[in-house]
């Protein structure tokens, strides 16, 4: 049976419904909106209640508490279908050895129940965003923590408000050489073949230090909005997966409910 599954980000909320084989009825909503009535998550979810009546329950994620329950209301009015959100006191597919579980984001959760779905482990989950999180799961341990990263967009942002002469770059991520002619042109350089190389510098560590604990190669897993511009650029071959989270959520929902 289908799930409509939503994951609430900072800035966005993401939704589709997950089957068996595809996430369709796709949409995003401005997250601080979710509940207005004409441009939130209400409008939305009527059409797809009504185009996919088989739809069995909701599950969500959310990095934005404050929005839980702006989102149980919604719910609440669109449909009688029971409710489930991901925690880090569900079941993942594998256990969760990080230190304080509590502090995992939501959305993690989901990704790395996604990936030991998918490719089971070890495995290892790129997040490609406003910032760029990997998550790695072991044979040995399981969930076991993760790294960190600015990501594009933060970075040019950064340059242009922390000096006083550097523009705010659009979201190009064409370049035509190595040698800026401009200053927009270096700070694109910089940024495009920059961002590429921190991300494989990271993975290239974390790899090698599974390799050190005698764990089988990793799993690549890729998602966010600069996974394909990330795919043509790092040396190992990984997967991309646009719908990863809420394919994760739909993981862990069939873990917690039968």
């Amino acid at each position: 049976m289908p799930l409509l599954c939503i994951d609430i980000g900072n800035t966005h909320t993401h939704f589709g419904v997950v089957g068996p084989d595809s996430v369709t009825d796709q949409g995003t909503v401005v997250t601080p909106s979710l509940d207005d009535p004409h441009d939130g998550l209400s409008p939305r979810l009527a059409a797809i209640f009504s185009a996919q009546p088989r739809i069995e329950a909701v599950a969500f994620c959310s990095v934005v508490p404050a929005a839980n329950a702006r989102l149980r209301d919604v719910l609440a009015a669109a449909s009688a279908r029971p409710v489930f959100q991901l925690t880090h006191e569900c079941k993942l597919g594998v256990p969760v050895t990080y230190p304080k579980p509590s502090e995992i984001g939501q959305d993690r959760l989901a990704n790395t129940a996604a990936a030991h779905a998918l490719g089971g482990s070890p495995a290892i989950v790129i997040d490609s965003g406003t910032a760029v999180t990997f998550d790695i799961i072991t044979q040995k341990g399981g969930y076991e923590g993760g790294i960190i990263a600015p990501g594009i967009e933060v970075t040019r942002r950064y340059l242009h408000e922390r000096t006083a002469q550097l523009p705010l770059l659009d979201d190009s991520l064409e370049i035509t050489g190595m040698i800026g002619k401009s200053t927009t042109e270096a700070m694109r350089i910089g940024t495009v073949v920059g961002f590429p190389g921190l991300i494989q510098a990271l993975l290239d560590n974390v790899l090698a230090e599974l390799a050190a604990h005698g764990e089988p190669p990793a799993h690549l897993f890729i998602t966010g909005g600069n996974a394909a511009f990330l795919e043509t650029r790092l040396r190992q071959p990984v997967r991309v997966v646009p719908d990863l989270t809420l394919i994760g959520l739909a993981a862990a929902w069939r873990l917690n409910t039968v």
